[in-house]
């Protein structure tokens, strides 16, 4: 795969409404060539503490924050065409339908691939488990900012580029 989008989200609480945060990296003919991170108010805006302590934010992180409509603007034109990788596809393509219909998008029918059950498929029982983190570093990433949005994106890409 040499043009993608990786995506990543991070939520508030346990509904996949509740974007937080979302990290994007675009990959052309097989080089980064742009990446876009962005806080989000969320919806329902609470955050549960299994959360917080995951991913570190909280309300005097995305108080402020735009509601997703706003952001997803800013990075709609950047994504046409592209196919959306992710790890653990289900959990970011369920927020990104869940949150479109939550605030009435039209959703565009984004095509997803899953980088975990890829890496399930291309490392098997070699890995002791096939977490981001894990992952990344067999195909000679180190994830360093764990749960941190672009982080995980900027990995989830690296995965793509060496087993997708």
């Amino acid at each position: 795969m040499r043009d993608f989008a990786a995506i990543d989200f991070e939520t508030a609480n346990e509904c996949p409404t509740s974007v937080c945060s979302v990290g994007i990296v675009i990959v052309r003919d097989g080089v980064i060539v742009d990446s876009f991170y962005h806080l989000i108010q969320p919806e329902p805006n609470f955050y549960k503490w299994f959360c917080q302590q995951v991913h570190g934010l909280g309300h005097k992180d995305t108080d402020d924050a735009p509601v997703f409509p706003y952001v997803w603007e800013k990075i709609a034109d950047k994504l046409e065409g592209l196919p959306l990788v992710a790890h653990n596809s289900r959990f970011d393509e369920g927020c990104l339908k869940a949150v479109f219909k939550v605030y009435q998008m039209d959703y565009p029918d984004y095509e997803f691939h899953d980088t975990l059950s890829a890496s399930r498929k291309h490392f098997g029982r070699s890995l002791p488990n096939h977490q981001l983190h894990t992952v990344s570093a067999a195909c000679g990433y180190i994830l360093e900012n764990h749960h941190h949005a672009l982080a995980d994106a900027e990995a989830c890409a690296h995965i793509a580029m060496q087993i997708l």
